[in-house]
């Protein structure tokens, strides 16, 4: 009996509904960790090239060898209008696997941004573009193109499993990557905590509410208050 072998480069990904990527693009990522069970936040090692870069969309995947960039072309040359490369560079910072000539590629595609686990470089440029772009670090080394990888499988990124098609957002504070079929039901979470942070923050201002609520209950759980006892 035979057994057909999996491709390595997976070409149809169900991509998660452009109106749920807008909708989760309102929100803060901080504020969809927090609602997604404290999960699925990107390590800080992987940052903006510049504060104000944002993104949001879904998630396609690559995997390549350390400093080869072979897959990346390929997935760009299969990639659709919203997407975001998400790159498994193995954390290697001895060569960019990304450049100015890449990201104006990615930009007249239509792809939403990139979140990479490796170097970049052409830096100043990419800021001036303001194309989104998330890595580790910079190398002016130019990477090689001869090694196979894989397009759409899954890939681990910065300390996250990240799935092809997985929602990705990211902000001044890192990347945030959550499950397709949880995005309806966390946007409905995230609403509701960025309401009761925005009362928070009034209370505090205007100096009516100087402590969080929970405070107390939460010292004599942990055992620092007694019973009854208040600070």
């Amino acid at each position: 009996m035979s057994h057909s072998t999996p491709p390595d480069v997976i070409r149809d990904i169900e991509r998660i509904d452009p109106d749920l990527v807008a909708r989760a693009a309102m929100f803060p990522s901080s504020i969809l960790a927090d609602v997604a069970g404290r999960r699925g936040a990107l390590s800080s090692r992987i940052a903006p090239l510049a504060p104000s870069m944002r993104l949001a969309g879904p998630a396609l995947t690559i995997e390549v060898r350390p400093g080869d960039n072979l897959m990346i072309h390929a997935a760009m040359a299969m990639a659709k209008p919203g997407d975001v490369l998400v790159i498994d560079g193995k954390g290697d910072e001895s060569c960019a696997l990304m450049g100015e000539i890449m990201v104006s590629q990615c930009m007249a595609i239509g792809i939403a941004g990139v979140v990479i686990n490796g170097a970049v470089r052409d830096t100043e440029a990419i800021r001036e573009l303001g194309f989104p772009m998330y890595a580790i670090g910079a190398n002016p080394n130019g990477p090689t193109k001869l090694v196979p990888g894989r397009v759409n499988w899954p890939v681990s990124v910065g300390g996250v499993t990240v799935q092809p098609g997985d929602l990705v957002v990211a902000d001044a504070d890192g990347v945030v990557v959550v499950e397709p079929a949880k995005v309806p039901a966390i946007l409905e979470l995230a609403k509701k905590k960025l309401a009761d942070e925005t009362v928070r923050l009034e209370g505090i201002r205007s100096g009516e509410q100087l402590r969080p609520n929970w405070l107390d209950g939460a010292l004599r759980k942990a055992g620092v208050l007694a019973e009854g006892e208040t600070l």
